[in-house]
């Protein structure tokens, strides 16, 4: 990791959003989905970052993103995430020299359907100690495995997960 990856890393962060959207947007139209909807929100409270509506069909979508160099082995899902339409993970793996994007690791239900309870997956834990060094719960936050994600290979299969359209 290099100094400008911490440094920067809510911007890369953005960035990935934007090329994921690009894609998406980019790969909809080549199926001949032209009415699409993107909604960004200002803050991830709710625990989405961009709302996707392609016909009938919406998802509340979280992105994470990673390199595809980083050890990163779990995410950090927030269950307010439970309560929204069609809500889901996208976990964006990119390339840090190119910044291409892909493959893709999924959580969610079909579409339509909500996402799967994580009520019962670990709490997570603030990164930050109290004053006596405790790390106190953060019991809206759940930890969720690399192994609960299924792997996607490319965004025509993110989308197939996301509203069940085949290229």
């Amino acid at each position: 990791m290099t100094q400008s990856d911490s440094l920067h890393s809510s911007r890369r962060e953005k960035l990935i959003e934007h090329l994921f959207v690009g894609e998406v947007l980019r790969e909809l139209w080549r199926m001949g989905a032209y009415e699409v909807d993107v909604l960004r929100v200002e803050t991830d409270a709710a625990g989405y970052d961009v709302v996707i509506e392609v016909g009938s069909v919406s998802r509340h979508v979280q992105l994470k993103s990673s390199a595809l160099t980083s050890k990163t082995s779990r995410q950090k899902v927030n269950v307010a995430l439970g309560r929204k339409q069609g809500g889901c993970v996208v976990w964006v793996m990119f390339d840090p020299g190119t910044l291409a994007i892909g493959p893709f690791r999924w959580f969610g239900g079909k579409p339509g359907e909500p996402l799967p309870n994580i009520t019962g997956f670990p709490v997570a834990k603030h990164t930050k100690g109290n004053a006596d060094g405790e790390k106190a719960d953060r019991k809206n936050i759940r930890v969720l495995n690399k192994g609960k994600f299924v792997e996607i290979k490319s965004i025509v299969g993110v989308l197939e997960k996301l509203f069940g359209l085949t290229n």
